[in-house]
């Protein structure tokens, strides 16, 4: 009978005793495996009659909790006990520490960005890094013969042939891309910045890379002018660099804006008075900016005559380069740990 079974069983595991973990091992493997005693004896239990089903459920029950209980028991003192035996164990010594990890300098520099530009209701927004033609250059103003759809550039992944007319496939060169597809996809008022990564296919040096990172900015609304545009680049300048930085906006050109501007502060390794970093002119260039072009406005369908906004957008690299005086851009992606180090302070 079952019963008899059960209570053959018990006396047997009340009965085990070891601190051998093979044994214990073999003991669990008995009766308690998959294919152990106790499975047996459940799938017994499904063939008895309900009477007996009301007299045996609970006994059978405890047979299960008896077996557990034994395995654990006998489980914690083998583990006590190969603890004890070890020769060369001295459980007064103190514990060995785990290295804490730092930050990488340009996602420190990112995240103190987007905190500044937090403040003043900008967003975050993200887009592809393969890009058609379209959202990398036609619908940002770029004629078709601008250098900047040259090989020497642009990292073309598919050009378009007279068979194929699909347009141009490309690693994104700006982060503007994501610009364009957010005023397709929406209406004004738009305040977002857009960070990430991006591909122009320059030799690397010191001052240059086939990579970078990019943080680019966008408003979109009802009379924005271009001293909101400096009022908002003002204010970014002296929370990233402190109240003393001076800044200054120099006419420049871009595709997609107009009127366009450089925008320079004083350099922050020299105090302006001249060093390598800033070519001994006491300033250095960190963005490019202007209001955003009114052709850009209209091919995102968006009516230039009630809407205008300012964009703009810097290398974050060239900002951590002055933030950390950082002289060669290529230790950003070489993970060289003895550089990465530096910044364990830098972890909140």
């Amino acid at each position: 009978m079952l019963q008899d079974k059960i209570t053959q069983y018990s006396a047997e595991i009340n009965a085990f005793s070891t601190s051998n973990a093979d044994e214990l091992e073999q003991f669990r493997i008995k009766f308690l495996g998959t294919k152990g005693i106790i499975k047996d004896i459940f799938d017994e239990f499904k063939a008895v009659s309900p009477e007996e089903k009301r007299t045996l459920g609970k006994v059978l029950n405890e047979f299960k909790q008896l077996a557990e209980g034994k395995y654990q028991e006998l489980k914690e003192q083998t583990a006590v006990a190969d603890t004890a035996k070890g020769p060369d164990m001295d459980l007064t010594l103190p514990g060995e520490g785990f290295e804490v990890g730092s930050r990488h300098p340009l996602a420190l520099v990112r995240r103190e960005i987007i905190e500044i530009f937090n403040k003043l209701g900008f967003v975050v927004a993200e887009g592809p890094e393969i890009e058609d033609d379209w959202h990398n250059f036609s619908a940002l103003n770029f004629p078709e013969e601008h250098p900047a759809r040259d090989m020497q550039d642009t990292f073309f992944i598919k050009k378009a042939t007279e068979k194929d007319e699909s347009g141009d496939i490309a690693l994104r060169t700006h982060t503007s891309s994501v610009q364009v597809r957010m005023m397709e996809a929406g209406k004004p008022p738009f305040r977002a910045i857009m960070p990430g990564r991006v591909y122009r296919n320059e030799a690397i040096s010191a001052r240059a890379h086939c990579f970078f990172h990019q943080v680019e900015g966008l408003y979109v609304d009802e009379n924005v002018s271009f001293a909101d545009l400096k009022q908002t680049l003002f204010y970014f300048v002296q929370e990233l660099y402190g109240e003393g930085t001076k800044v200054r906006f120099r006419p420049s050109y871009f595709p997609f804006t107009e009127p366009s501007a450089e925008m320079d502060i004083s350099c922050t390794i020299c105090k302006g008075a001249g060093c390598q970093m800033c070519k001994y002119s006491g300033w250095v260039e960190i963005l490019g900016c202007g209001m955003v072009d009114p052709n850009v406005l209209e091919n995102c369908g968006i009516d230039s005559k009630q809407y205008s906004g300012f964009a703009f957008g810097m290398g974050i690299e060239r900002i951590a380069n002055l933030k950390f005086e950082i002289k060669d851009l290529r230790l950003f992606s070489e993970n060289d740990v003895r550089f990465l180090k530096q910044y364990k302070t830098s972890l909140i």
